[in-house]
Protein backbone atom coordinates (compact mmCIF):
# COMPACT_ATOMS: atom_id res chain seq x y z
CA UNK A 1 0.00 0.00 0.00
CA UNK A 2 1.11 3.12 -0.97
CA UNK A 3 1.67 5.76 2.01
CA UNK A 4 0.02 8.83 1.48
CA UNK A 5 1.50 11.95 3.44
CA UNK A 6 -1.46 14.23 3.56
CA UNK A 7 -3.16 11.20 5.72
CA UNK A 8 -0.46 10.40 7.72
CA UNK A 9 -0.08 14.23 8.98
CA UNK A 10 -4.11 14.04 9.36
CA UNK A 11 -4.21 11.43 11.85
CA UNK A 12 -3.29 11.13 15.57
CA UNK A 13 0.02 9.99 16.33
CA UNK A 14 -0.18 6.49 17.27
CA UNK A 15 1.86 6.42 20.69
CA UNK A 16 0.72 3.22 21.78
CA UNK A 17 2.12 1.59 18.73
CA UNK A 18 5.27 3.20 19.04
CA UNK A 19 5.20 1.76 22.73
CA UNK A 20 4.39 -1.89 21.47
CA UNK A 21 7.51 -1.23 18.88
CA UNK A 22 10.09 -0.29 21.27
CA UNK A 23 8.89 -3.09 23.79
CA UNK A 24 9.66 -4.98 21.65
CA UNK A 25 13.19 -4.08 20.64
CA UNK A 26 13.74 -3.72 24.10
CA UNK A 27 12.93 -7.64 24.82
CA UNK A 28 16.15 -8.93 23.54
CA UNK A 29 18.55 -6.84 25.98
CA UNK A 30 15.79 -5.98 28.54
CA UNK A 31 15.00 -9.51 29.43
CA UNK A 32 18.41 -10.62 30.60
CA UNK A 33 18.66 -6.66 32.49
CA UNK A 34 15.57 -7.41 34.45
CA UNK A 35 16.44 -10.77 35.20
CA UNK A 36 20.05 -9.00 36.61
CA UNK A 37 17.77 -6.23 38.39
CA UNK A 38 14.84 -9.07 40.34
CA UNK A 39 18.07 -11.15 41.05
CA UNK A 40 19.85 -8.26 42.55
CA UNK A 41 22.81 -9.17 40.83
CA UNK A 42 24.34 -5.75 39.53
CA UNK A 43 23.59 -2.32 39.95
CA UNK A 44 20.91 -0.53 37.41
CA UNK A 45 23.30 1.19 35.03
CA UNK A 46 23.20 -2.05 32.15
CA UNK A 47 19.69 -1.91 32.61
CA UNK A 48 19.83 1.86 31.91
CA UNK A 49 21.90 2.11 29.43
CA UNK A 50 19.83 -1.12 27.28
CA UNK A 51 16.63 0.68 27.39
CA UNK A 52 18.26 3.45 26.08
CA UNK A 53 20.11 1.73 23.16
CA UNK A 54 17.23 -0.15 22.29
CA UNK A 55 15.66 3.18 20.90
CA UNK A 56 18.17 2.78 17.81
CA UNK A 57 16.02 0.11 16.57
CA UNK A 58 12.75 2.75 16.06
CA UNK A 59 14.74 4.44 13.42
CA UNK A 60 14.09 2.02 10.11
CA UNK A 61 10.58 1.18 11.80
CA UNK A 62 9.99 4.52 11.65
CA UNK A 63 11.87 5.43 7.78
CA UNK A 64 9.86 2.50 6.15
CA UNK A 65 6.30 2.02 8.19
CA UNK A 66 4.95 0.34 5.00
CA UNK A 67 7.51 -2.58 5.85
CA UNK A 68 7.02 -2.68 9.90
CA UNK A 69 6.46 -6.08 10.31
CA UNK A 70 9.30 -7.47 7.82
CA UNK A 71 11.82 -5.31 8.84
CA UNK A 72 11.19 -5.87 12.74
CA UNK A 73 11.02 -9.74 11.93
CA UNK A 74 14.67 -9.80 10.50
CA UNK A 75 16.10 -7.28 13.28
CA UNK A 76 14.01 -9.56 15.24
CA UNK A 77 15.78 -13.12 14.82
CA UNK A 78 18.85 -11.51 14.50
CA UNK A 79 19.24 -9.94 17.77
CA UNK A 80 17.04 -12.74 19.74
CA UNK A 81 20.28 -15.04 18.31
CA UNK A 82 22.75 -12.23 19.55
CA UNK A 83 20.89 -12.01 22.96
CA UNK A 84 20.89 -16.13 23.59
CA UNK A 85 24.55 -16.27 25.01
CA UNK A 86 23.99 -13.09 27.03
CA UNK A 87 20.39 -14.82 28.02
CA UNK A 88 21.60 -18.69 28.78
CA UNK A 89 24.75 -17.54 30.48
CA UNK A 90 22.96 -15.68 32.91
CA UNK A 91 20.36 -19.00 33.27
CA UNK A 92 23.56 -21.05 33.95
CA UNK A 93 26.18 -19.24 35.93
CA UNK A 94 23.54 -16.24 37.40
CA UNK A 95 26.50 -13.42 35.38
CA UNK A 96 26.45 -11.15 33.79
CA UNK A 97 27.88 -11.75 29.75
CA UNK A 98 31.39 -9.91 28.90
CA UNK A 99 34.68 -10.52 27.28
CA UNK A 100 35.36 -12.57 29.85
CA UNK A 101 33.27 -15.27 28.84
CA UNK A 102 34.83 -15.28 25.27
CA UNK A 103 38.13 -15.11 26.74
CA UNK A 104 36.92 -18.71 28.26
CA UNK A 105 35.08 -19.85 25.35
CA UNK A 106 37.77 -20.01 23.12
CA UNK A 107 40.36 -20.54 26.31
CA UNK A 108 38.50 -24.08 26.36
CA UNK A 109 38.85 -27.26 24.22
CA UNK A 110 35.87 -29.13 22.63
CA UNK A 111 36.06 -32.00 25.73
CA UNK A 112 35.76 -29.40 28.08
CA UNK A 113 32.92 -27.30 26.52
CA UNK A 114 31.29 -30.82 26.66
CA UNK A 115 32.00 -31.61 30.28
CA UNK A 116 30.07 -27.70 31.23
CA UNK A 117 27.16 -28.22 29.04
CA UNK A 118 26.52 -32.39 30.64
CA UNK A 119 27.24 -30.55 34.19
CA UNK A 120 25.10 -27.47 33.72
CA UNK A 121 22.63 -28.62 31.37
CA UNK A 122 19.14 -29.17 33.09
CA UNK A 123 15.72 -30.04 31.57
CA UNK A 124 14.07 -26.32 32.60
CA UNK A 125 16.56 -24.87 30.14
CA UNK A 126 14.29 -26.28 26.78
CA UNK A 127 10.86 -24.38 27.86
CA UNK A 128 12.93 -21.09 29.05
CA UNK A 129 14.76 -20.80 25.76
CA UNK A 130 11.08 -21.74 23.97
CA UNK A 131 9.29 -19.37 26.28
CA UNK A 132 11.92 -16.43 25.77
CA UNK A 133 11.17 -17.08 21.87
CA UNK A 134 7.47 -16.98 22.14
CA UNK A 135 7.35 -13.81 24.10
CA UNK A 136 9.46 -12.65 20.97
CA UNK A 137 7.18 -13.48 19.01
CA UNK A 138 4.07 -12.63 20.77
CA UNK A 139 5.49 -9.37 20.90
CA UNK A 140 6.05 -9.33 16.86
CA UNK A 141 1.95 -9.76 16.46
CA UNK A 142 1.11 -6.69 18.41
CA UNK A 143 3.11 -4.76 16.14
CA UNK A 144 2.09 -2.15 13.60
CA UNK A 145 3.18 0.70 11.27
CA UNK A 146 3.67 3.98 13.04
CA UNK A 147 3.03 6.72 10.41
CA UNK A 148 5.03 9.79 10.35
CA UNK A 149 4.86 12.47 7.68
CA UNK A 150 8.43 11.87 5.68
CA UNK A 151 10.25 14.73 6.99
CA UNK A 152 8.74 13.67 10.62
CA UNK A 153 10.71 10.78 10.54
CA UNK A 154 13.74 11.94 9.44
CA UNK A 155 14.17 14.45 12.00
CA UNK A 156 12.96 12.19 14.77
CA UNK A 157 15.60 9.68 13.49
CA UNK A 158 18.24 11.91 13.13
CA UNK A 159 17.55 13.07 17.03
CA UNK A 160 17.39 9.24 18.20
CA UNK A 161 21.03 8.29 16.41
CA UNK A 162 22.46 12.09 18.25
CA UNK A 163 20.80 11.33 21.38
CA UNK A 164 21.74 7.70 21.99
CA UNK A 165 24.91 7.70 19.91
CA UNK A 166 25.84 10.94 18.60
CA UNK A 167 26.00 12.95 22.04
CA UNK A 168 27.39 9.73 24.08
CA UNK A 169 30.69 9.74 21.46
CA UNK A 170 31.60 13.31 21.48
CA UNK A 171 30.72 13.32 25.51
CA UNK A 172 33.37 10.61 25.89
CA UNK A 173 35.92 12.21 23.45
CA UNK A 174 35.84 14.96 24.79
CA UNK A 175 36.41 13.90 28.02
CA UNK A 176 38.84 11.23 27.43
CA UNK A 177 42.71 12.00 26.60
CA UNK A 178 42.89 9.63 23.77
CA UNK A 179 41.40 8.29 21.01
CA UNK A 180 41.61 4.60 22.79
CA UNK A 181 40.41 5.75 26.28
CA UNK A 182 37.08 6.98 24.87
CA UNK A 183 36.44 4.59 22.83
CA UNK A 184 36.56 2.11 25.63
CA UNK A 185 34.17 4.50 27.77
CA UNK A 186 31.86 4.86 24.83
CA UNK A 187 31.65 0.77 24.42
CA UNK A 188 31.27 0.39 28.24
CA UNK A 189 27.93 2.84 27.32
CA UNK A 190 27.06 0.33 24.63
CA UNK A 191 28.03 -3.14 26.33
CA UNK A 192 25.00 -3.85 27.82
CA UNK A 193 22.94 -3.81 24.64
CA UNK A 194 22.00 -6.36 22.01
CA UNK A 195 23.81 -7.24 20.10
CA UNK A 196 26.44 -4.76 21.00
CA UNK A 197 27.78 -7.05 23.68
CA UNK A 198 28.56 -9.37 21.71
CA UNK A 199 30.34 -7.25 19.22
CA UNK A 200 32.19 -5.17 21.59
CA UNK A 201 33.08 -8.20 24.45
CA UNK A 202 34.65 -9.85 21.17
CA UNK A 203 36.98 -6.99 20.03
CA UNK A 204 37.82 -5.96 23.34
CA UNK A 205 38.73 -9.93 24.00
CA UNK A 206 41.20 -9.60 20.62
CA UNK A 207 42.99 -6.10 22.16
CA UNK A 208 43.14 -7.75 25.70
CA UNK A 209 44.48 -10.92 24.47
CA UNK A 210 47.14 -9.67 22.26
CA UNK A 211 48.60 -7.54 25.10
CA UNK A 212 48.59 -10.48 27.15
CA UNK A 213 50.45 -13.00 24.40
CA UNK A 214 52.87 -10.04 24.44
CA UNK A 215 53.78 -9.89 28.31
CA UNK A 216 53.64 -13.47 27.98
CA UNK A 217 56.53 -13.75 25.21
CA UNK A 218 58.12 -11.24 27.04
CA UNK A 219 57.55 -13.74 30.24
CA UNK A 220 58.82 -16.39 28.55
CA UNK A 221 62.24 -14.62 27.29
CA UNK A 222 62.91 -13.81 30.92
CA UNK A 223 66.25 -16.14 32.33
CA UNK A 224 65.62 -18.24 35.22
CA UNK A 225 66.90 -17.39 38.51
CA UNK A 226 70.65 -17.67 39.22
CA UNK A 227 72.21 -20.33 41.21
CA UNK A 228 69.11 -21.60 42.41
CA UNK A 229 69.01 -24.28 45.25
CA UNK A 230 65.70 -25.99 46.88
CA UNK A 231 66.02 -26.99 50.73
CA UNK A 232 62.80 -28.72 50.25
CA UNK A 233 64.05 -29.99 46.67
CA UNK A 234 61.84 -33.30 46.20
CA UNK A 235 59.63 -33.28 49.29
CA UNK A 236 55.96 -33.21 49.13
CA UNK A 237 54.69 -29.88 49.90
CA UNK A 238 51.59 -27.80 48.87
CA UNK A 239 52.33 -24.12 49.42
CA UNK A 240 49.23 -21.56 48.99
CA UNK A 241 49.38 -18.01 48.41
CA UNK A 242 45.59 -16.20 49.41
CA UNK A 243 45.29 -13.04 47.90
CA UNK A 244 42.66 -10.97 49.48
CA UNK A 245 40.87 -7.65 48.14
CA UNK A 246 40.16 -4.24 49.48
CA UNK A 247 40.48 -5.52 53.84
CA UNK A 248 41.53 -3.34 55.34
CA UNK A 249 43.13 -5.08 58.56
CA UNK A 250 42.30 -2.31 61.01
CA UNK A 251 38.64 -3.94 60.31
CA UNK A 252 39.36 -7.14 61.81
CA UNK A 253 38.35 -8.21 65.00
CA UNK A 254 41.86 -10.71 64.38
CA UNK A 255 44.21 -7.06 64.84
CA UNK A 256 41.55 -6.09 67.50
CA UNK A 257 38.51 -3.99 65.77
CA UNK A 258 35.94 -3.72 68.49
CA UNK A 259 33.45 -5.83 66.14
CA UNK A 260 33.96 -9.38 65.87
CA UNK A 261 34.16 -9.93 62.31
CA UNK A 262 36.72 -12.42 62.10
CA UNK A 263 35.22 -15.33 64.67
CA UNK A 264 36.37 -18.02 62.89
CA UNK A 265 40.16 -16.59 62.38
CA UNK A 266 40.21 -15.57 66.08
CA UNK A 267 39.13 -19.27 67.14
CA UNK A 268 42.31 -20.31 65.34
CA UNK A 269 44.85 -17.32 66.22
CA UNK A 270 47.09 -19.87 68.05
CA UNK A 271 47.68 -21.70 64.63
CA UNK A 272 48.17 -18.37 62.78
CA UNK A 273 51.61 -16.06 62.85
CA UNK A 274 49.53 -12.50 62.61
CA UNK A 275 52.00 -9.94 61.08
CA UNK A 276 50.50 -6.70 62.37
CA UNK A 277 52.66 -4.17 60.86
CA UNK A 278 52.44 -4.77 57.58
CA UNK A 279 51.22 -2.39 54.54
CA UNK A 280 51.09 -2.77 50.82
CA UNK A 281 53.17 0.01 48.39
CA UNK A 282 49.87 1.26 46.43
CA UNK A 283 46.34 0.62 46.83
CA UNK A 284 45.48 -0.33 43.67
CA UNK A 285 45.14 -4.28 42.70
CA UNK A 286 46.93 -4.55 39.52
CA UNK A 287 50.09 -2.03 40.58
CA UNK A 288 50.30 -3.81 44.05
CA UNK A 289 50.37 -7.25 42.73
CA UNK A 290 52.91 -5.85 40.04
CA UNK A 291 55.14 -5.46 42.90
CA UNK A 292 53.68 -8.01 45.31
CA UNK A 293 54.18 -11.21 43.35
CA UNK A 294 57.41 -10.13 41.11
CA UNK A 295 60.96 -8.50 41.97
CA UNK A 296 59.65 -5.03 41.32
CA UNK A 297 59.42 -2.32 43.71
CA UNK A 298 58.25 1.10 44.69
CA UNK A 299 62.52 1.79 43.45
CA UNK A 300 62.50 -0.76 40.44
CA UNK A 301 58.46 -0.41 39.03
CA UNK A 302 59.67 -2.40 35.96
CA UNK A 303 61.28 -5.35 37.29
CA UNK A 304 57.82 -7.35 36.60
CA UNK A 305 58.87 -7.12 33.14
CA UNK A 306 62.54 -8.43 33.57
CA UNK A 307 62.76 -10.80 36.67
CA UNK A 308 61.18 -13.96 36.90
CA UNK A 309 57.37 -14.03 38.92
CA UNK A 310 56.54 -15.53 41.94
CA UNK A 311 54.65 -18.20 39.50
CA UNK A 312 58.07 -18.60 37.52
CA UNK A 313 60.07 -19.43 40.64
CA UNK A 314 57.87 -21.62 42.04
CA UNK A 315 57.98 -23.76 38.03
CA UNK A 316 61.99 -23.56 38.58
CA UNK A 317 61.84 -25.47 41.83
CA UNK A 318 59.23 -28.32 40.38
CA UNK A 319 56.05 -27.24 42.13
CA UNK A 320 52.49 -27.75 39.77
CA UNK A 321 50.94 -24.81 39.82
CA UNK A 322 47.48 -23.61 40.31
CA UNK A 323 45.20 -20.09 39.85
CA UNK A 324 41.98 -19.81 41.58
CA UNK A 325 40.04 -16.51 40.85
CA UNK A 326 36.77 -15.12 41.93
CA UNK A 327 38.31 -11.53 40.48
CA UNK A 328 37.13 -10.64 36.57
CA UNK A 329 39.34 -12.82 34.21
CA UNK A 330 40.08 -10.47 30.82
CA UNK A 331 39.16 -6.85 31.11
CA UNK A 332 41.38 -3.97 30.29
CA UNK A 333 42.25 -3.26 33.69
CA UNK A 334 42.74 -7.27 34.67
CA UNK A 335 44.37 -8.26 31.24
CA UNK A 336 48.37 -8.27 34.23
CA UNK A 337 46.09 -10.67 36.46
CA UNK A 338 45.31 -12.55 34.01
CA UNK A 339 48.73 -13.06 32.30
CA UNK A 340 49.88 -14.11 35.88
CA UNK A 341 47.09 -16.89 35.57
CA UNK A 342 48.60 -18.10 32.33
CA UNK A 343 51.85 -18.46 33.79
CA UNK A 344 50.42 -21.14 36.54
CA UNK A 345 50.00 -25.16 34.73
CA UNK A 346 45.77 -24.51 35.63
CA UNK A 347 43.65 -21.85 36.05
CA UNK A 348 40.40 -22.11 37.18
CA UNK A 349 38.27 -18.63 36.23
CA UNK A 350 35.26 -17.87 38.20
CA UNK A 351 33.99 -14.66 38.01
CA UNK A 352 32.46 -13.81 34.23
CA UNK A 353 31.00 -11.02 35.48
CA UNK A 354 30.28 -7.97 32.72
CA UNK A 355 30.29 -5.50 36.19
CA UNK A 356 32.60 -5.37 39.26
CA UNK A 357 29.60 -4.42 41.07
CA UNK A 358 27.66 -8.01 40.98
CA UNK A 359 26.92 -10.57 43.58
CA UNK A 360 29.80 -12.97 43.11
CA UNK A 361 30.71 -14.50 46.35
CA UNK A 362 34.28 -16.10 47.85
CA UNK A 363 33.15 -19.21 48.52
CA UNK A 364 33.40 -20.24 44.78
CA UNK A 365 37.19 -20.80 45.18
CA UNK A 366 36.81 -23.51 47.57
CA UNK A 367 35.73 -26.18 45.15
CA UNK A 368 38.44 -25.84 42.83
CA UNK A 369 40.34 -25.57 45.37
CA UNK A 370 39.57 -29.09 46.93
CA UNK A 371 39.98 -30.40 43.19
CA UNK A 372 43.42 -29.05 43.23
CA UNK A 373 44.49 -30.69 46.60
CA UNK A 374 42.92 -33.73 45.78
CA UNK A 375 45.45 -33.81 42.48
CA UNK A 376 47.72 -36.33 42.82
CA UNK A 377 51.00 -34.22 42.12
CA UNK A 378 53.72 -34.62 45.26
CA UNK A 379 54.52 -30.17 44.84
CA UNK A 380 51.67 -27.57 44.48
CA UNK A 381 51.90 -24.25 44.45
CA UNK A 382 48.34 -22.52 44.69
CA UNK A 383 47.44 -19.16 44.45
CA UNK A 384 43.95 -18.28 45.52
CA UNK A 385 42.46 -14.61 44.21
CA UNK A 386 39.88 -13.40 45.85
CA UNK A 387 37.00 -10.79 45.33
CA UNK A 388 37.34 -10.04 49.08
CA UNK A 389 35.84 -6.80 50.42
CA UNK A 390 35.73 -4.99 47.11
CA UNK A 391 33.25 -2.42 46.22
CA UNK A 392 30.25 -2.51 46.20
CA UNK A 393 30.00 -4.15 49.56
CA UNK A 394 26.74 -5.40 49.90
CA UNK A 395 27.43 -7.59 46.78
CA UNK A 396 30.06 -9.63 48.59
CA UNK A 397 28.47 -11.58 50.94
CA UNK A 398 25.31 -13.76 50.95
CA UNK A 399 22.35 -12.12 53.21
CA UNK A 400 23.05 -14.71 56.03
CA UNK A 401 26.59 -12.62 56.61
CA UNK A 402 24.54 -9.52 57.13
CA UNK A 403 25.22 -9.57 60.83
CA UNK A 404 25.59 -6.15 61.34
CA UNK A 405 23.08 -3.61 60.47
CA UNK A 406 22.98 -1.66 64.25
CA UNK A 407 25.26 0.95 65.58
CA UNK A 408 26.47 -1.26 67.89
CA UNK A 409 30.32 -0.95 68.06
CA UNK A 410 30.40 2.13 65.63
CA UNK A 411 32.64 4.99 65.95
CA UNK A 412 30.53 7.75 66.91
CA UNK A 413 31.96 9.54 63.84
CA UNK A 414 29.76 7.67 61.31
CA UNK A 415 26.57 9.44 60.62
CA UNK A 416 23.37 8.23 59.39
CA UNK A 417 23.68 8.11 55.97
CA UNK A 418 27.13 6.51 56.12
CA UNK A 419 25.81 3.51 58.76
CA UNK A 420 24.29 1.51 55.95
CA UNK A 421 27.96 1.25 53.76
CA UNK A 422 29.69 1.30 57.24
CA UNK A 423 27.87 -1.87 58.29
CA UNK A 424 27.88 -3.49 54.41
CA UNK A 425 32.06 -3.63 54.77
CA UNK A 426 32.02 -4.81 57.99
CA UNK A 427 29.38 -7.70 56.80
CA UNK A 428 32.11 -8.25 53.82
CA UNK A 429 34.73 -8.64 56.09
CA UNK A 430 32.79 -11.23 57.76
CA UNK A 431 31.94 -13.22 55.23
CA UNK A 432 35.56 -12.62 53.90
CA UNK A 433 36.68 -14.83 57.28
CA UNK A 434 34.51 -17.15 56.20
CA UNK A 435 36.06 -18.39 52.71
CA UNK A 436 39.62 -17.66 54.53
CA UNK A 437 39.28 -19.86 57.67
CA UNK A 438 37.56 -22.03 55.15
CA UNK A 439 40.69 -22.18 52.79
CA UNK A 440 42.84 -22.84 56.40
CA UNK A 441 40.52 -25.93 56.89
CA UNK A 442 40.42 -27.60 53.86
CA UNK A 443 44.27 -27.50 53.75
CA UNK A 444 44.21 -28.67 57.26
CA UNK A 445 41.60 -31.85 56.64
CA UNK A 446 44.10 -32.57 53.72
CA UNK A 447 47.01 -33.42 55.66
CA UNK A 448 49.07 -31.90 53.41
CA UNK A 449 52.74 -30.76 54.61
CA UNK A 450 52.75 -26.70 53.98
CA UNK A 451 51.63 -23.72 54.66
CA UNK A 452 49.18 -20.56 53.53
CA UNK A 453 49.67 -17.22 53.36
CA UNK A 454 46.72 -14.82 53.13
CA UNK A 455 47.42 -11.08 52.22
CA UNK A 456 45.30 -8.36 50.69
CA UNK A 457 46.36 -6.55 48.07
CA UNK A 458 45.49 -2.90 49.11
CA UNK A 459 43.00 -1.47 51.65
CA UNK A 460 40.07 0.60 52.14
CA UNK A 461 38.99 3.67 53.90
CA UNK A 462 35.44 3.51 54.46
CA UNK A 463 34.64 6.23 56.77
CA UNK A 464 37.32 5.59 59.63
CA UNK A 465 37.76 8.06 62.16
CA UNK A 466 41.13 9.11 61.31
CA UNK A 467 39.40 10.58 58.42
CA UNK A 468 35.43 9.91 58.76
CA UNK A 469 34.45 11.68 55.18
CA UNK A 470 37.05 9.44 53.13
CA UNK A 471 35.46 6.32 51.00
CA UNK A 472 37.39 3.92 49.33
CA UNK A 473 40.78 4.39 47.87
CA UNK A 474 43.27 7.61 46.64
CA UNK A 475 46.92 7.56 46.40
CA UNK A 476 47.04 11.54 45.84
CA UNK A 477 45.33 11.71 48.97
CA UNK A 478 46.56 8.63 51.09
CA UNK A 479 45.21 7.99 54.44
CA UNK A 480 46.45 4.68 56.35
CA UNK A 481 43.18 2.35 56.28
CA UNK A 482 44.08 2.60 51.76
CA UNK A 483 47.31 0.96 52.86
CA UNK A 484 47.26 -1.49 55.94
CA UNK A 485 46.70 -4.90 54.78
CA UNK A 486 46.33 -8.53 57.08
CA UNK A 487 49.08 -10.46 56.73
CA UNK A 488 48.94 -14.04 58.26
CA UNK A 489 50.75 -17.43 58.05
CA UNK A 490 49.29 -20.70 58.90
CA UNK A 491 51.51 -23.84 59.32
CA UNK A 492 50.52 -27.65 59.17
CA UNK A 493 52.00 -29.41 62.04
CA UNK A 494 54.34 -31.18 60.20
CA UNK A 495 55.80 -28.54 58.48
CA UNK A 496 56.36 -26.81 62.10
CA UNK A 497 58.14 -30.07 63.14
CA UNK A 498 60.33 -29.83 60.21
CA UNK A 499 60.54 -26.27 59.95
CA UNK A 500 60.98 -25.46 63.57
CA UNK A 501 61.14 -21.58 62.57
CA UNK A 502 60.09 -19.19 65.87
CA UNK A 503 58.26 -16.03 64.16
CA UNK A 504 57.33 -14.07 67.09
CA UNK A 505 59.91 -11.49 67.03
CA UNK A 506 59.32 -10.51 63.07
CA UNK A 507 55.44 -9.98 63.90
CA UNK A 508 55.97 -6.44 64.43
CA UNK A 509 58.89 -5.46 62.16
CA UNK A 510 57.39 -2.54 59.76
CA UNK A 511 57.19 -4.71 56.65
CA UNK A 512 55.66 -3.47 53.16
CA UNK A 513 54.38 -6.26 50.20
CA UNK A 514 56.39 -4.75 47.75
CA UNK A 515 59.13 -7.40 49.38
CA UNK A 516 56.60 -10.48 49.73
CA UNK A 517 58.88 -12.41 46.74
CA UNK A 518 62.09 -12.73 49.00
CA UNK A 519 59.63 -13.68 51.87
CA UNK A 520 57.82 -16.23 50.43
CA UNK A 521 61.21 -17.40 48.56
CA UNK A 522 62.59 -17.65 52.22
CA UNK A 523 59.50 -19.40 54.12
CA UNK A 524 59.69 -21.96 50.76
CA UNK A 525 63.39 -23.04 51.84
CA UNK A 526 64.45 -21.27 47.65
CA UNK A 527 67.95 -19.11 47.64
CA UNK A 528 69.42 -17.80 44.35
CA UNK A 529 71.05 -14.83 43.61
CA UNK A 530 68.78 -12.61 43.50
CA UNK A 531 67.41 -13.09 46.53
CA UNK A 532 67.92 -10.42 49.51
CA UNK A 533 67.36 -12.01 53.03
CA UNK A 534 67.09 -8.55 54.56
CA UNK A 535 64.01 -8.03 52.90
CA UNK A 536 62.16 -10.97 53.92
CA UNK A 537 60.51 -10.35 57.23
CA UNK A 538 61.00 -13.55 58.39
CA UNK A 539 64.81 -13.36 58.24
CA UNK A 540 67.29 -13.07 61.33
CA UNK A 541 69.14 -10.85 58.97
CA UNK A 542 65.53 -8.12 58.28
CA UNK A 543 66.35 -4.92 57.85
CA UNK A 544 63.51 -2.50 58.68
CA UNK A 545 63.08 -0.02 55.59
CA UNK A 546 61.29 3.55 54.93
CA UNK A 547 57.78 2.25 53.81
CA UNK A 548 57.60 3.68 50.69
CA UNK A 549 53.77 4.34 49.20
CA UNK A 550 53.00 6.62 46.03
CA UNK A 551 53.20 5.93 42.07
CA UNK A 552 56.84 4.42 42.03
CA UNK A 553 57.17 6.33 38.29
CA UNK A 554 56.63 9.99 40.41
CA UNK A 555 60.21 9.65 42.37
CA UNK A 556 59.47 12.51 43.85
CA UNK A 557 55.49 11.76 44.84
CA UNK A 558 56.60 8.65 46.85
CA UNK A 559 56.01 9.10 50.73
CA UNK A 560 56.99 7.71 53.59
CA UNK A 561 53.82 5.54 55.24
CA UNK A 562 54.69 6.54 58.59
CA UNK A 563 53.78 10.13 57.70
CA UNK A 564 49.59 9.07 57.38
CA UNK A 565 49.91 6.11 59.90
CA UNK A 566 47.49 5.87 62.47
CA UNK A 567 48.28 7.00 66.10
CA UNK A 568 45.93 4.67 67.64
CA UNK A 569 44.95 0.89 67.13
CA UNK A 570 41.53 -0.29 66.23
CA UNK A 571 40.38 -1.18 69.95
CA UNK A 572 41.43 2.08 71.16
CA UNK A 573 38.96 4.25 68.84
CA UNK A 574 35.89 5.48 70.05
CA UNK A 575 32.60 3.45 69.48
CA UNK A 576 28.81 3.84 70.51
CA UNK A 577 27.71 2.36 73.57
CA UNK A 578 26.05 -0.77 73.55
CA UNK A 579 23.34 1.36 75.31
CA UNK A 580 23.03 4.88 72.46
CA UNK A 581 23.31 1.32 69.70
CA UNK A 582 20.44 -0.55 70.84
CA UNK A 583 18.41 2.99 70.82
CA UNK A 584 19.49 4.05 67.03
CA UNK A 585 17.40 3.23 64.31
CA UNK A 586 18.14 0.11 62.28
CA UNK A 587 19.40 0.78 58.66
CA UNK A 588 19.93 -1.62 55.56
CA UNK A 589 23.01 -2.44 54.33
CA UNK A 590 24.66 0.22 51.48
Amino acid sequence: MKFDAAKAEARPFDWAGLGWLFLFFWYFSGVTQLLIQVTGTSGFTGFRQAFLLSGLWLIPVLLFPARTRVIAAGLGALLWLASLPAFGYFLIYGQEFSQSVIFILFESNVAEGSEYLTHYFAWWMVPAFLGYAAGAVLLWTRLRPVHLPRGKAMVVSLALLAALVGYPAVKQSLGNISFAAARDSFEKRMEPAVPWQLLVGFRQYRQQLAEMDDLLQGNARIAPLTNFKDANAGLPATLVLVIGESTNRQRMSLYGYPRETTPNLDRIRDQLDVFDNVITPRPYTIEALQQVLTFADEQNPNLYLTKPSLLNMMKQAGYKTYWITNQQTLTKRNTMLTTFSKQADEQFYLNNNRNQNARQYDDDVLPPFEKVLADPAPRKFIVVHLLGTHMSYQYRYPSEYERFTDRQGVPASVTDDQLPTYNSYDNAVLFNDHVVSSLIGRLSGSRANGFLLYLSDHGEAVFDPEHPQVLGRNEAAPTAPMYTIPFMLWRSSQWRAEHPQALGGSLDRPYSSSSFIHTWADLAGLRFDEFDPSRSVVNAAFQARPLLIGDPHQPKALIDFSLIKPKAKPRDLEVVSGARASASRKAPPG
